[in-house]
């Protein structure tokens, strides 16, 4: 079983870094890790050519255009290009607990998906992460909320991670599937834009497939960067596409991930493996 992680980035170079030295100090290394950009300028791929000088894994870039927010179609890239059979999804401001990678891998189960948590920092301990080189935070540390996702009680995990069909808490940020999944459900709807609820619609359409929840809270860790967000969007058109999708039943979206297979029948390049001149 090799794990691809697909990190979506846009123009946020400092904390993508700490993401990426945060998946390179795993437990368990990924086969590979994918960013795929939204369109971020020259300040993102500067930062991956740095990176991918001493990196253990195999480093992909996937830039599209920044032409409004497509997190769908990044993502659905990031898909079509991963060579493992399992990806997780991680946003670029998720900074992952040593442990992250294993702990997927022991959760990943046939017909299932997997839905993970997060901690959330206040804009303070960001600062102090990002330019002071803190540490995760733990249970007692200041500025964070959620404080039961720092636990990591593997015992408890396992009673959490019964497979269900829990609509409520779908968030791409920290999610899993197998990518044969992925691909019966033609990834993510890209008739989605702007912000959110897109990994919603591709629960929905995923539980029409058949396929189960697994909650995985007290495992596979991960720590929220504070930005400003989008998260109350009044009238958001996107709501309406996730009604259809299950008034409709829907399992395969129209405009999803078959649209880029083509693209990346031959793999993208490793950047460890680019001439300076080349990366």
């Amino acid at each position: 079983m090799r794990i691809s992680v697909a990190v979506i980035t846009y123009n946020w170079p400092e904390a993508l870094e700490r993401v990426l030295r945060a998946l390179a100090a795993q437990t368990e290394l990924p086969y590979e890790v994918i960013v795929t950009d939204d369109g971020s300028g020259p300040a993102t791929r500067e930062l991956l050519e740095h990176v991918a000088v001493d990196y253990p894994v195999r480093l992909v870039h996937l830039w599209q255009p920044d032409e409004g927010a497509r997190m769908s179609r990044a993502r659905n890239r990031a898909i079509a290009a991963a060579q493992g059979d399992y990806v997780i999804l991680l946003d670029g401001d998720m900074l992952a607990e040593r442990h992250f990678i294993a702990d997927h891998r022991a959760f990943a189960r046939s017909g299932c998906f997997v839905q993970g948590s997060r901690v959330l920092t206040d804009a303070t301990l960001t600062l102090r992460m990002l330019h002071e080189g803190m540490a995760v935070p733990g249970f007692f540390s200041h500025g964070i909320e959620r404080r039961r996702h720092t636990l990591r009680l593997p015992l408890l995990a396992r009673w959490y991670a019964r497979p269900g069909t829990k609509q409520r808490g779908i968030k791409s940020c920290n999610m899993a599937f197998w990518r044969d999944d992925l691909l019966r459900l033609n990834g993510f709807n890209e008739a989605m834009i702007g912000w959110g609820r897109e990994d919603t619609e591709l629960a929905v359409r995923a539980f029409h497939a058949g396929l189960l929840r697994r909650e995985l809270r007290f495992s596979a860790l991960a720590t929220h960067l504070h930005h400003p967000t989008r998260k109350h969007v009044v009238d958001n058109p996107n709501d309406r596409i996730v009604d259809d999708t299950r008034a409709r039943g829907l399992v395969r979206c129209e405009r999803g991930v078959d649209q880029h297979l083509a693209e990346f029948v031959r793999p993208p390049a490793d950047l460890r493996a680019l001439p300076a001149q080349e990366s």
